[in-house]
């Protein structure tokens, strides 16, 4: 297992944000001193402006430079466009260890789910799992899905690659909440499954399930897994049900569909997120 992480994604927050330094932080120290994974570490690749503007606009490119928010929860930081690409770059890598068949996890901050092309929002700056499906569509993969179980709706994602020939786009995720879309389903490859608050863990695992036929029958050569921790039944910004052994079952299931994928680390809010992404790492790689 190859986890991609660099302590450049902690150096940055204000003061009783949700999406804190210790997110990774503290999940770095927990997998660190756990043995039953054996773990590889690995650092972000280089990133090309090139890759970006597939996915984004130069104009969002100069504004991250621009010393202003985005949005009450998207602050600027000094340097967050470097801290952004070091994310992309750790996508760029799990791409390329996911086409070498081998199994990654991104362990990054800032997210990037909710960026738009001109638009940084709801704690994300860069598209990280957008720009890295574009790569792959651009150096010779042919059907590339994206897996989106933050409880968050990946509106970001969704933008940027409806009707994208090549990729499809499922989100499993609360509605009615944040960013308040991902209702229906839009385009012709963007497919939706919005889950009600406090809908049961059982039922919401049925969901996962469908949203994972709907994707094998895609038949995609490689898969990018939009990895959110937030569906959890104690995560502070949402009201689901998710427990850790939901999070190790869909690892399980990812890695019995047999096809390449690589996770991003998406939300997760709670205290408990080091022990949710160990549960799903598990089930990735099947221990």
């Amino acid at each position: 297992m190859n986890v991609i992480t660099d302590a450049l994604c902690t150096t940055y927050g204000s003061p009783g944000h949700p999406e804190r330094p210790e997110r990774v932080s503290r999940t770095v120290e927990k997998l660190r001193a756990q043995t039953e994974l054996p773990l590889t570490w690995v650092k972000p690749a280089k990133v090309e402006d090139s890759a970006i503007l597939r996915a984004h606009t130069e104009d969002h490119l100069k504004r991250l430079n621009e010393v202003e928010d985005f949005d009450v929860d998207t602050p600027y930081f000094p340097n967050i466009a470097d801290r952004a690409r070091a994310s992309v770059g750790a996508a760029i890598a799990a791409l390329n260890a996911a086409r070498a068949n081998q199994t990654v996890f991104s362990l990054m901050r800032p997210p990037g789910h909710h960026a738009t092309r001109q638009k940084a929002m709801g704690f994300c700056y860069f598209n990280n799992v957008a720009i890295a499906v574009l790569e792959a569509l651009a150096t010779g993969s042919k059907r590339v899905a994206v897996f989106d179980f933050d409880v968050h709706h990946g509106n970001g994602s969704e933008a940027i690659l409806i009707n994208q020939p090549g990729a499809a786009f499922y989100s499993i995720h609360q509605y009615p909440c944040y960013p308040g879309t991902g209702g229906r389903n839009v385009g012709n490859n963007c497919f939706n499954y919005p889950v009600a608050p406090q809908t049961p863990r059982e039922q919401y695992r049925q969901i996962l399930k469908s949203a994972l036929d709907h994707l094998t029958n895609f038949k995609p050569d490689l898969l990018a897994v939009s990895a959110g921790f937030d569906a959890y039944a104690r995560d502070p910004l949402a009201q689901e049900t998710l427990e850790a052994k939901d999070y190790y079952w869909l690892g399980q299931t990812l890695r019995n569909l047999g096809i390449p994928l690589f996770s991003l680390l998406e939300g997760g809010y709670s205290d408990d997120l080091p022990d949710l992404i160990f549960a799903y790492l598990k089930g990735l790689e099947g221990i």
